[in-house]
């Protein structure tokens, strides 16, 4: 009877390690077509399983903040450095293969990590606009020729759009509230940043602040859009990948990110969403200026993510106090 006993106990044993699930679960605020790409790409390379949830970048940190006791994901994939920054206690260090690779200037996070290269410029409609007419610096977006011609999601919202609004204020200090409250003025507040450079190709608004790659595809789309650099500075800073502070699927967590930091999804990234690769061995989005040809300025992720909740507070009252 023991050994029949020993014999089921073996037996269960080695049911459970042949049930025991081989995933990885992930909290992301990609954008579903690259899910869609990559995820059946990583499966199919390692037989890993990815259990994703699509958030935004907000409610992914009030929901991983919230499981913090009993983590029930392991990654958290591309959304704003600012927020993991703001979060960094619910993190884990994780020094990446590979990790000698990564340009020094995205390697800014407290327990994140790089995950592409973004920052901010202006898509103007080439049909409503002149090239002599185009904005080139932030003051000039507070010219009030562009009333109701700008686009812009809330900073209060969209983890882009507090980039922006950290960007003036990055450049022009305490004065720079002034910069974005003129700005505000002039603005067309949209609902989501992703639709921001849309409404600027529809021709309903004239000018959007947006990021780079969004831009982008409109142009190589061939909209009637152009993109702008500003002259007065742009940030040019990751969003980021991170593991969560006990991730019950560890290893699988890492292989992850390892996976989404390796050349060929680098630039697959690149070629797909135009983003910059934080690789130095990856090749740049065809088309678009070498970093060096722009003009960026230094981001504090410490410094957006300690000033954040203040900062918001602003920009909520100053929209207020403009009915936006």
């Amino acid at each position: 009877m023991k050994r029949v006993f020993a014999a089921l106990i073996c037996l269960a044993t080695v049911a459970t390690a042949w049930s025991a699930p081989n995933e990885v679960v992930v909290y992301t605020a990609h954008e579903e077509s690259i899910i869609n790409a990559l995820v059946p790409m990583f499966e199919k390379e390692t037989g890993i399983k990815v259990n994703y949830v699509k958030l935004g970048s907000g409610d992914i940190i009030k929901r991983a903040k919230a499981e913090a006791g009993n983590p029930q994901a392991d990654v958290i994939w591309s959304i704003g450095g600012e927020q993991l920054e703001a979060e960094n206690q619910i993190l884990a260090p994780y020094t990446p293969k590979d990790w000698d690779k990564i340009a020094p200037v995205y390697k800014v996070g407290t327990n994140w990590l790089p995950y592409t290269g973004i920052m901010n410029v202006f898509i103007v409609n080439t049909k409503m606009l002149k090239p002599e007419q185009y904005p080139r610096k932030w003051t000039d977006l507070t010219d009030p020729r562009f009333k109701k011609l700008i686009s812009s999601a809330r900073a209060d919202k969209s983890g882009s759009s507090y980039m922006q609004l950290a960007n003036v204020i990055a450049i022009y200090g305490e004065k720079g509230w002034d910069v974005y409250q003129g700005i505000m003025k002039n603005m067309v507040i949209s609902a989501s940043s992703g639709a921001v450079p849309k409404f600027v190709n529809d021709g309903e608004q004239a000018v959007g602040i947006t990021l780079e790659d969004n831009a982008f595809r409109f142009f190589v789309g061939g909209g009637p859009v152009a993109i702008v650099y500003p002259e007065d500075g742009t940030v040019a800073a990751p969003d980021g990948i991170a593991l969560l502070k006990g991730a019950p699927n560890l290893e699988n967590a890492k292989k992850f990110i390892d996976w989404c930091l390796s050349k060929p999804v680098q630039e697959y990234l690149v070629d797909k969403m135009a983003r910059r690769p934080v690789r130095t061995d990856a090749k740049d989005p065809q088309g678009l200026p070498a970093l060096s040809k722009i003009k960026t300025v230094p981001y504090d992720f410490g410094w957006a993510a300690k000033n954040k909740e203040a900062f918001v507070k602003r920009f909520v009252n100053i929209a207020m106090d403009l009915n936006l």
